[in-house]
């Protein structure tokens, strides 16, 4: 398969595709005529990093995921700890982002919002 096929079928775009290789998470074939040449290996392994990286994996995340996915030898245990962790992460990214969202709405509420210049928005941004 070329490129463009392999694109449609892991739904990824082509420069995503050449991005992976580029940094070794692939390693497509070369025909005679260096054109990259896909088979239906690296269409699975390109489509299991779509959905990890839509899951919010890191680069580094998947290419362990990947070395995991490929061990038939593995223990889960390893690949749970490695989602375990990234939960950890987004469940951070939620807390931080609820701080976030309770001091804008304070701020929003406080601000009469009116034609008088005092505004405890920008009074606020103007402490941190």
């Amino acid at each position: 398969m070329n490129i463009g096929d392999v694109s449609k079928s892991a739904g990824l775009p082509a420069k995503t595709i050449r991005y992976y290789e580029d940094i070794g998470l692939i390693t497509p074939a070369r025909d005679t005529n260096g054109y990259r040449s896909f088979c239906d290996s690296d269409v699975h392994k390109l489509t299991f990093l779509g959905r990890a990286r839509a899951l919010g994996f890191t680069i580094e995340n998947c290419r362990d995921l990947l070395a995991l996915w490929d061990d038939q030898d593995r223990a889960s245990a390893d690949v749970r700890a490695i989602a375990q962790q990234h939960l950890a992460q987004i469940e951070s990214k939620i807390a931080d982002l609820e701080d976030i969202r309770q001091t804008l709405t304070h701020l929003v509420h406080e601000c009469a919002g009116d034609d008088r210049p005092d505004c405890p928005i920008l009074q606020r941004l103007e402490k941190l």
